[in-house]
């Protein structure tokens, strides 16, 4: 399998993309792993203890297969990566990793990474765009433009500081949605505030010297947490936005 390297001033933290085959279809993964396992906390399988984070590329065709059955995937998936499936916490999207985008922030001995993919194309305004599809015994639409988000620190964060990050990350990547004007593919006449499909990995950091309560905007990791996600979550979408235009004039 090819491998493209990422590199993270975070200690014990290696990132990569993978290219490779999974069910006769090309498909790219970001693979986060860590020196010793991590409290993760995701929007898609709540919390667990994982030694890997990974967000997982699939094109359209292999979208509408997973999709009728998400659970068969997520035993079979990690196979291919030689990894245990309960070693990791993952995440799958029609947005390409090689349009993914990563931001570090620091201050002083705090570091946040934020690492992010997405477009827009099933964008909608949450409260007010209707719906018209449901899960039902594991089956699910095939959407594309998912926004998927995943934040590492060194900073050991609480319980409460993890989904509390959710909450920061989130309004972040609205903001950033708000900044480029991206509208809702529902009710264009709106502003979108994430797509329907959008999730996040929060990884909390083990050094005991570092222990977090609080991830709100009025605090420090708040504050980084927020600007790496908003720089991220710009940049992917303008990378994914470009790769769409440009595959589409090349039809």
């Amino acid at each position: 399998m090819k491998k493209r390297e990422i590199r993270l001033k975070l200690e014990d933290v290696k990132a990569e993309v993978i290219y490779h085959v999974y069910q006769s279809f090309e498909v790219n993964t970001l693979l986060v792993s860590f020196g010793a396992k991590r409290r993760v906390l995701s929007t898609w399988e709540g919390f667990k203890k994982a030694n890997f984070v990974a967000n997982s590329y699939h094109p359209s065709g292999l979208s509408e297969v997973t999709m009728h059955n998400y659970e068969d995937f997520e035993e079979k998936f990690p196979v291919n990566l030689g990894i245990p499936r309960d070693d990791l916490a993952l995440l799958s999207t029609g947005a390409n990793m090689d349009n993914l985008a990563v931001c570090e922030k620091s201050y002083r001995d705090l570091t946040v990474c934020c690492l992010a993919t997405g477009g827009v194309g099933n964008a909608l305004r949450s409260g007010v765009d209707v719906t018209n599809w449901i899960e039902q015994e594991g089956t699910y639409l095939n959407t594309l433009g998912t926004i998927n988000i995943i934040i590492l620190t060194n900073a050991t964060l609480t319980d409460g500081a993890m989904a509390r990050a959710i909450i920061t990350a989130t309004e972040a990547k609205t903001a950033a949605l708000q900044d480029i004007d991206a509208r809702s593919s529902v009710s264009p006449e709106n502003q979108a505030t994430g797509t329907g499909t959008d999730n996040i990995l929060i990884v909390s950091g083990t050094d005991p010297d570092k222990k977090i309560r609080f991830t709100g905007g009025h605090s420090k990791i708040g504050e980084l947490i927020g600007v790496s996600t908003k720089i991220a979550v710009a940049e992917t979408i303008r990378k994914h936005e470009a790769a769409m235009s440009k595959k589409s004039n090349n039809k």
